[in-house]
């Protein structure tokens, strides 16, 4: 009976149980088997936040993820039909002669103001859609008490459009746009009153605006001659050209302020020659 025991499985683990490499044997596999579960996971949930991310918000985690607009595609105004639209505001350039840079002023509180962009309005003075005049993702939308409803696309590459003095807004920030989407309606704000129902549009490159009538119909690559003209420019040679109004009367005193000079130079050098004859009288 007793030999028939110890072929039992009962005894088999005990002996097993005794050995000194059992437990630590139990523990390595239990171990690498955790460590194999833990990693599994992990690198399943890095995969699933970044399909997530592309699919429901592309522009809170992923600011690189911003589509580059077509360099060949053509900058648009941002309506529908141009035609029937007219520029109460022009964009302030100082290269352009009095009557555009006179239109280019705007009047609020007691102030003229350079304009950094254009309002456009309706020849019937009637609200209109207010459309993308290029491809992009919607960086800001916010509401100013002075310029009303604002909206900002990033189109990649340094290039930006702002839309400002909407009344309503269809969009929201990190939404895509194509070209010619609706953004909103042409509205009234309180720093351009005067024009009514209008839309404000500036075209920057680079966070520098520049005159968009200059690059409509034109391709997104003609903006690089922006960038071109920032690098080539020369302070020194605008200032001799009369490009700087502001320089110019500070280099060139009016007759006002020569007249203010001239007896102080008189009266110097007739105190000067007094005291040269003091001298010659005293040596006699």
């Amino acid at each position: 009976m007793k030999e028939e025991n110890k072929g039992t499985p009962k005894n088999a683990w005990s002996r097993l149980y005794r050995k000194k490499w059992f437990f630590p044997a139990v523990y390595l596999g239990a171990a690498a088997l955790l460590l194999t579960l833990v990693i599994w996971f992990q690198g399943g949930n890095k995969q699933q936040p970044e399909a997530e991310g592309d699919l429901y918000k592309p522009n809170e985690h992923n600011q690189e993820a911003v589509p580059v607009v077509d360099q060949d595609e053509v900058i648009k105004m941002p309506v529908k039909d141009g035609a029937q639209m007219e520029v109460a505001t022009k964009f302030y350039d100082y290269d352009a002669d009095q009557k555009d840079r006179l239109a280019a002023l705007v009047y609020h509180n007691s102030r003229y103001y350079q304009s950094t962009g254009i309002d456009l309005v309706a020849e019937n003075g009637e609200t209109f859609e207010v459309l993308a005049a290029l491809s992009g993702t919607v960086s800001e939308v916010k509401e100013d008490p002075l310029l009303g409803n604002v909206v900002s696309l990033d189109h990649g590459n340094d290039v930006m459009t702002y839309y400002a003095s909407l009344a309503d807004v269809d969009v929201k920030v990190g939404e895509k746009i194509k070209q010619g989407d609706v953004l909103g309606t042409a509205g009234k704000n309180l720093f351009g009153k005067d024009h009514g129902n209008h839309v404000h549009f500036e075209l920057r490159k680079n966070d520098k605006e520049v005159n968009p009538e200059l690059y409509f119909n034109q391709p997104v690559s003609k903006l690089d001659e922006v960038v071109k003209k920032d690098e080539g420019e020369n302070p020194v040679d605008a200032d001799e050209n009369g490009d700087n109004p502001a320089d110019e009367n500070e280099d060139n005193p009016t007759d006002e302020d020569k007249a203010d000079e001239t007896p102080e130079t008189e009266d110097t050098d007739h105190d000067e020659t007094n005291q040269t004859d003091k001298e010659e009288k005293q040596d006699q």
